[in-house]
């Protein structure tokens, strides 16, 4: 019958492999040089594979050890962090290491926060962000709230909310251009962002408006920025209520459309199969689409504006 590794013999590969030696791998794991040695040189016999070339000033994986230290630290992170949890916690919470995007972490998750920790105190978040898809091969993170279709084979993904836009820009650059973007406007002075590198093409076709090609705005990597720029005078940036509201109420930015289009894409909560069974997360998830269900944000991303 076939056993996997022992724990022990994967820290030591890994630590050997970080730091590139046993020696320096037998003091971060309290054990001595031969002790680790043994371990890596088991787990090579266990496996039939060579994981390591010996050097003289280093340990250098092979690419078997490449691939298997890819496959195997993701485990041990999750370990490391089940075990802190169920030590502090008893099982009952414990933290949840969560991704999210720049623009809606700001403006539209963290502002919800606090009721969330007042209701589930037993839960610490840990909140990090990205451009673009969380990657989940390094352990680090155990869900995403990302921008996306839904489409991440191999991943569960919960829908949470819609992304619908309207054209904002600041008073002073209304009163030059005018209160409302049609073929008349410069394309110049039409901001941009790439998660959404198609959107002014999208928002003409929705207002059905027949705007000529041309020389976009500027582009920005994150919404945040976009709406940064609009309220500087550099143009008309699409953004989310929930991004424009604060900056319409003290008189930054002026909405220039009483409609409101959807994007074809949304928001979803992200998660490796394996994650959702941690407590924290369905906590989390429980109470992230009760908000948006209440914030009427869940709307179907397939349907007809």
């Amino acid at each position: 019958m076939y056993r996997a590794p022992s724990t022990m013999s994967l820290l030591c590969l890994e630590a050997s492999a970080r730091l590139g030696s046993f020696t320096a791998a037998a003091q971060e794991l309290h054990l001595t040089q031969g002790a680790v040695s043994r371990q890596v040189q088991a787990l090579e016999g266990r496996l039939d594979v060579r994981l390591f070339t010996r050097r003289r000033d280093a340990l250098v994986p092979t690419d078997a050890g490449r691939y298997y230290l890819d496959e195997i630290t993701p485990l041990l992170q999750r370990l490391e962090r089940a075990t802190v949890n169920v030590t502090a916690f008893k099982g009952r919470g414990g933290g949840l290491a969560l991704s999210v995007g720049a623009s809606l972490g700001a403006y539209w998750l963290i502002p919800h926060l606090p009721a969330f920790t007042r209701a589930h105190g037993e839960i610490t978040l840990n909140l990090s962000t990205r451009v673009g898809p969380a990657d989940f091969k390094s352990g680090a993170i155990d869900a995403s709230l990302e921008f996306g279709d839904g489409q991440r084979p191999g991943l569960r993904s919960d829908f949470v909310a819609a992304l619908h836009l309207s054209p904002y820009a600041a008073p002073a650059w209304v009163k030059r251009h005018g209160a409302r973007v049609d073929a008349s406007t410069p394309r110049t002075a039409l901001l941009n962002h790439h998660t959404l590198p198609d959107a002014w093409e999208q928002w003409f076709s929705f207002e059905q408006i027949d705007a000529s090609p041309g020389r976009d705005g500027p582009r920005f990597e994150i919404m945040a920025m976009a709406l940064n720029a609009a309220v500087a005078g550099l143009g008309v940036v699409l953004l989310p209520d929930y991004m424009a509201q604060d900056m319409v109420q003290a008189g930054r930015l002026q909405r220039l459309s009483p409609r409101t289009w959807r994007y074809a894409r949304g928001y979803y909560l992200v998660y490796p199969e394996e994650s959702q069974r941690l407590p924290a997360l369905q906590t989390f998830r429980t109470w992230l689409l009760g908000l948006s269900q209440a914030e009427g944000a869940q709307t179907d991303p397939t349907a007809t504006p």
